[in-house]
């Protein structure tokens, strides 16, 4: 079954969701079942698939092999695709997780919700669904605060993260 979810929002109605400060900074997160649901994109819109995300890291200088590769790889890619301000704390130095989004991205920490236990890593990552996936798993590109690098690995389909629209 489809279902999302505002951080520190635990009620039913999507106006009140709407209305909190949680889903302005972060938006909702979405299991992947809910992210595959037709109209969940603007018309002449689409969730991209995993080979749309590694064209745009690719677009952005990371090698194709490290694109097609699973784990954390690409460094700075990272710090191109992370908004400049909302991460946490990166490192035991105390220096911002912030990167220079300096590829458009704005890549924003809104963490992950593992139902039933609640969510995890607010401000500290961000997680995207792909449209590539089959059966109970998908394809999934994620950032961390004071990585430089992208994360892509396959996810168990009831998580939930964010996802990105682009043009058809």
């Amino acid at each position: 079954l489809p279902f999302s979810y505002v951080y520190g929002y635990e009620g039913y109605a999507v106006a009140a969701a709407k209305a909190t400060a949680n889903y302005e900074t972060y938006g909702v997160l979405y299991n992947r079942p809910a992210v595959m649901v037709e109209g969940i994109c603007p018309s002449g819109w689409h969730i991209p698939s995993d080979g749309e995300w590694q064209t745009m890291v690719i677009s952005l200088g990371m090698s194709e092999a490290d694109a097609a590769s699973e784990g954390w790889r690409g460094s700075p890619v990272g710090d191109y695709m992370k908004s400049t301000s909302g991460w946490g704390w990166s490192d035991w130095s105390g220096s911002s997780g912030n990167g220079s989004n300096s590829s458009g991205f704005t890549g924003l920490p809104g963490g992950l919700i593992d139902p039933p236990d609640g969510f995890f890593w607010v401000e500290e990552s961000s997680y995207w669904w792909t449209a590539s996936g089959s059966g109970t798993s998908a394809w999934a590109w994620g950032l961390w605060n004071g990585w430089d690098e992208v994360f892509r690995f396959v996810e168990t389909r009831d998580y939930g993260f964010s996802a990105r629209c682009v043009r058809d």
